[in-house]
């Protein structure tokens, strides 16, 4: 059994910055791809960025410049640095990662709670 543990969502003034972090703990053999997502009200989830395990990161068009994604293998974890922050980027943010599991060697999808960012304008 896997588990992702989310943290650092809070309130913040537009053009802040807030860093999020996403924690793996459990049967874990190895992790192929982390990712933030996120899902404001009335809205479908949406990607926010990923990273696979040999460091190439993917984007959403609405985040590239402001937002950078990274990971710590020692620790499985992966954080988001938000910078420039919008009231736009208000959303609950949730952690996503591909784990390959100790036992039995087979590949799933976790997903987190998910951390609330709010954006005041």
């Amino acid at each position: 059994q896997v588990h992702l543990v989310e943290s650092g969502g809070g309130l913040v003034q537009a053009g802040g910055s807030l860093r999020l972090s996403c924690s793996a703990s459990g049967s874990i053999f190895s992790i192929n791809y982390m990712a933030w997502h996120r899902q404001a009200p009335g809205k479908q989830r949406e990607l926010v960025a990923g990273v696979l395990s040999g460091g190439l990161t993917n984007y959403a068009d609405s985040v590239k410049g402001r937002f950078t994604i990274s990971r710590d293998d020692a620790k499985n974890t992966v954080y988001l640095q938000m910078n420039s922050l919008k009231p736009e980027d208000t959303a609950v943010y949730y952690c996503t990662a591909t784990i390959v599991e100790s036992t039995g060697r087979k590949q799933y999808n976790y997903w987190g709670q998910g951390t609330q960012v709010t954006v005041s304008s």
